[in-house]
């Protein structure tokens, strides 16, 4: 048995002993890894390495092209295919996600859980039918609908991620109506930015847990709307979407924890509306919607560094209007849309970590378009 001492380290790259046959270690605080926040992550660490991130509060690992954080948690919401009662007990990550339209506007709010396979079941309702007008936000323990369709309102409700039921008035409205925005949270606060067909530019904000305020934000650097959302637990990144009179490729986002007016991010490939987001604490994707055309494409990009999107796959259709926003840590959903002819039920999902096409998840309840939704496992918790 070979033994060494934690001081004999120099730095997280080596420096130490070499370690021969069987080693123990012991001490009181066990293994404490290297720490630091994501600005001070090694430029070319070796593959495998393990190092804590004090920016998001988890141990990350290198997996050769990107961080990958490492999860230990997850909320105890049970699979939605299985009985009643005590059956559906487990560990799994809950989407919850407005209906959209079919084609008329919409009230019901559905649910699945992200880490299985199969059809939706109804959640509850909103107060007023919305039509998936915006794209909700959520902590693991509440999600947050907000304005929508057909003609935009200001109106905010709220549901416990982890029961069903009706909706709770928020108790304050967003400072403008809106239509068409879109929806970005961490832990903390939740952002509702842009609008359709006016004010496009404004972002309000709400501190999760305390229901009542609603505050100005700020200001998108481009107007958008109908663009698809992603998060890290510290900024927000909205891609693409329609502005006044144009579509971008624009990629724009807001740093959480201050306010103030967007940053450029970077660009997506093509000029591309109603499209749908979904991402880990690692990486963004955007499912394109419609441009000059219907897409299929999904590109991804790194949260933690500016730049434009890369590829990352293809979706089984071409489509637009398509929903996202239900994610895991390894998986993200996009769902629903309409391609050009009819809606579509299709729920098709990716591995957030790798590359690759959509797999079939399921079926929705019912064809569908614009079917926004929020998770206790997206990329901002």
């Amino acid at each position: 048995m070979s033994e060494f001492k934690a001081s004999g380290f120099s730095d997280e790259f080596g420096g130490g002993p070499d370690l021969v046959g069987i080693t123990t270690m012991t001490s009181p605080y066990y293994f404490v890894p290297p720490s630091g926040s994501t600005a001070e992550r090694p430029s070319s660490p070796p593959p495998g390495m393990l190092r804590f991130n004090t920016d998001i509060g988890r141990l990350e690992v290198w997996r050769n092209d990107h961080w990958a954080t490492i999860l230990g948690e997850s909320p105890n919401l049970g699979d939605h295919n299985a009985g009643s009662g005590e059956s559906r007990a487990g560990t799994g990550t809950r989407g919850v996600f407005i209906r959209g339209q079919t084609p008329t506007p919409e009230s019901e709010i559905d649910y699945i859980t992200v880490e299985t396979l199969g059809a939706p079941v109804k959640f509850g309702d909103l107060s007023v039918t919305n039509g998936g007008g915006n794209a909700p936000f959520s902590s693991r323990t509440r999600g947050i609908f907000h304005g929508g369709a057909p003609a935009g309102d200001a109106d905010i409700e709220f549901v416990t991620m982890a029961s069903t039921g009706t909706v709770t008035d928020w108790g304050a409205n967003l400072t403008r109506s809106s239509f068409y925005g879109m929806g970005a949270a961490n832990s903390t606060r939740g952002l509702s930015a842009g609008n359709y067909p006016a004010n496009r530019t404004t972002t309000d904000y709400v501190t999760i847990a305390s229901a009542g305020t609603v505050t100005d934000f700020g200001n998108l650097l481009t107007s958008a709307s109908h663009g698809a959302s992603v998060q890290s637990p510290t900024r927000a990144v909205f891609c693409g979407g329609y502005g006044p009179g144009i579509i971008t490729n624009k990629m724009q986002t807001h740093q959480f924890a201050t306010t103030g007016t967007a940053l450029e991010f970077g660009e997506i490939s093509t000029t591309v509306t109603n499209s749908g987001g979904a991402c880990n604490s690692t990486r963004g994707l955007c499912a394109f919607g419609s441009g000059s055309s219907y897409y299929n494409t999904i590109e991804f990009i790194t949260l933690s560094t500016y730049g434009n999107s890369q590829d990352f796959g293809d979706m089984s259709a071409a489509n637009s209007h398509i929903g996202g926003g239900c994610c895991s840590p390894t998986r993200g959903l996009f769902m629903g849309g309409w391609t050009g002819l009819d809606d579509v039920n299709n729920m098709e999902y990716v591995t957030i970590p790798t590359t690759g096409n959509t797999i079939d998840f399921g079926d929705l309840i019912e064809p569908s378009i614009n079917v926004y939704g929020c998770s206790t496992g997206h990329g901002g918790l």
